[in-house]
């Protein structure tokens, strides 16, 4: 090996060794990803009933120590009906975005409901993911939905909100997904 070679590979073993020790810092720090401190790694889940559930093979919560992630969360009611449907066209698209506003109600509702088998309320949110299929109509109607959800005029919950081509059921509009702490 030349005296350069040896350089080099002197300088990425104390890289590699510097990174090393970067990452048994973090995992000392925070914990070894995907395991919830305090939990022994424990995770529970609940449903709402839903036959997509058992058939897609998925739950609608998970409890991971303190947190609590919903999946997407829909308009549907307690017998699996989406509330207000968007009317759809021969092809299956969307022709009125005009019942977002109902939609967005009934997914922030299931999302409550949710909450509530934890013991919790739309308090408890810290983080929601919102997918929708028209940003227009979800901007005219979300800030008073979200605020009526929530229960404040200026809800202290992180936010994104992002269009997508479709959902699960081509009559969706909306789908909402958060993240709670106990």
């Amino acid at each position: 090996m030349s005296s350069s070679d040896t350089r080099s590979f002197n300088h990425t073993r104390r890289r590699l060794v510097a990174l090393s020790g970067l990452a048994a810092a973090a995992v000392t720090a925070f914990g070894t990803p995907g395991r919830a401190e305090g939990s022994g790694g424990q995770k529970s889940a609940k449903g709402m009933g839903m036959p997509w559930e058992d058939e897609y093979g998925y739950a609608q919560s998970v409890k991971v120590g303190d947190t609590i992630h919903l999946s997407g969360q829909l308009s549907h009611n307690d017998s699996g009906e989406i509330i207000a449907p968007a009317p759809i066209d021969a092809n299956g698209k969307v022709t009125d975005f005009s019942n977002m506003g109902a939609q967005m109600e009934q997914a922030y509702a299931n999302c409550a409901k949710l909450l509530a088998q934890y013991g919790l309320t739309m308090e408890s949110v810290v983080q929601e993911v919102i997918y929708v299929l028209d940003m227009d109509a979800a901007f005219k109607v979300a800030g008073p939905v979200r605020k009526k959800a929530f229960g404040s005029q200026k809800p202290a919950v992180a936010s994104t909100i992002l269009v997508t081509p479709r959902l699960a059921f081509p009559s969706q509009l909306i789908e909402i997904s958060m993240m709670a702490v106990a």
